[in-house]
């Protein structure tokens, strides 16, 4: 009995470094696009958390719920955002390796595990990540080990004998079609987060700056967005930071700095007259100098231009390809909706 005891502790800790004690900080208003995708989310997630009593009976919320789609469409950073905005909400981040384990009967008993966990901290959700790469297809050349975790899996998300109220399964693949048809059974809700329009991709090189200081006009967020097609939201944010990453290129070659007035270092509010920037020999003021020779603390951050992403959108390109995405769309068609 004490074996079994100290067993099932040893569990409960492992599921306990799941369990996100503080919210992402990621608001709905922070993800770009998705306007379906988040309309729902609000609906299956939000409002039940916050009007449980509008969810009893026959109209019941969803219990699982698929977000799939290519890489880096934001399936992740969307599950975040509701889980920052359902209040009092217990979320746990599982990314599938953290259920397998080298020892036979582990894996299973994991999953057992998590799902009692969160049915202990109602409300709760859990978020597992990568779900095709323990959730294939059952065949034949399968590990036992692979069978039982399916298994106990199918059963927990059945919640026979058990209370669902409360618990939402939210699962995140880049390859839908290669989920067990019994795991997709499961998932009642399958929602296609699809490749970023030209709107929602100018946002996101908005929302990807942030306060970095920078000359862009809206017209240039604009042209970018069109400039950025087939880009998913993971390669405009490369896009941006090797774009940062131009802006230090210039401090590394310049061979001449001039003194400019700007915020001072230890306290931006206050303004200052001997910051440096790089500039061109014949500019006025200009000092023959070298990055190295300059102050770190009288260095002024270099402002990204224009320029700097046009030339950063050449040499990054696009990650998913046109087949792809004729996959995701056919899996919509037969299984899915679109978010």
């Amino acid at each position: 009995m004490m074996k079994i005891r100290a067993e099932s502790k040893t569990f409960e800790e492992i599921v306990s470094g799941t369990i996100v004690t503080e919210k992402p900080n990621i608001k709905l208003k922070d993800v770009a696009g998705l306007d379906a995708a988040k309309e729902f989310m609000k609906e299956a997630v939000i409002l039940p958390s916050q009007f449980p009593h509008l969810f009893t009976g026959t109209r019941r919320s969803w219990r699982g719920i698929l977000l799939y789609g290519p890489p880096g469409t934001g399936k992740t950073f969307l599950a975040k955002a509701v889980a920052t905005e359902a209040k009092n909400t217990k979320f746990f981040y599982i990314i599938s390796s953290d259920l397998v384990s080298m020892w036979l009967g582990e894996s299973e008993k994991l999953v057992k595990t998590l799902f009692s966990m969160a049915r202990e901290n109602k409300p709760s959700i859990i978020f597992i990540d990568d779900l095709d790469s323990i959730f294939g297809f059952r065949s034949e050349n399968e590990s036992e080990s692979g069978r039982r975790i399916k298994t106990e899996f199918l059963v927990q998300m059945q919640g026979v004998g058990n209370d669902q109220d409360g618990l939402l399964v939210i699962g995140a693949t880049n390859m839908p079609w290669s989920l067990d048809s019994a795991i997709l059974r499961r998932f009642e809700k399958r929602i296609y987060i699809p490749m970023p329009e030209a709107p929602a991709r100018s946002l996101m090189f908005k929302l990807n700056l942030r306060s970095t200081p920078n000359s862009l006009t809206d017209e240039d967020f604009k042209q970018l967005g069109l400039k950025a097609e087939g880009y998913t939201g993971a390669d405009v944010s490369i896009v941006v930071r090797d774009a940062l990453m131009q802006s230090l290129h210039k401090v590394q070659t310049a061979t001449h700095f001039r003194k400019v007035r700007g915020p001072s270092r230890d306290n931006p509010d206050e303004m200052v007259d001997d910051l440096l920037t790089p500039c061109s020999p014949g500019a006025p003021g200009a000092m023959e100098m070298n990055w190295t020779q300059v102050d770190g603390h009288k260095l002024l951050e270099p402002v990204v231009s224009m320029s700097d992403m046009l030339m950063s959108l050449q040499t990054q390109k696009a990650t998913v390809n046109d087949d792809e995405l004729k996959k995701h769309e056919e899996f919509t068609k037969d299984f899915g909706q679109e978010g």
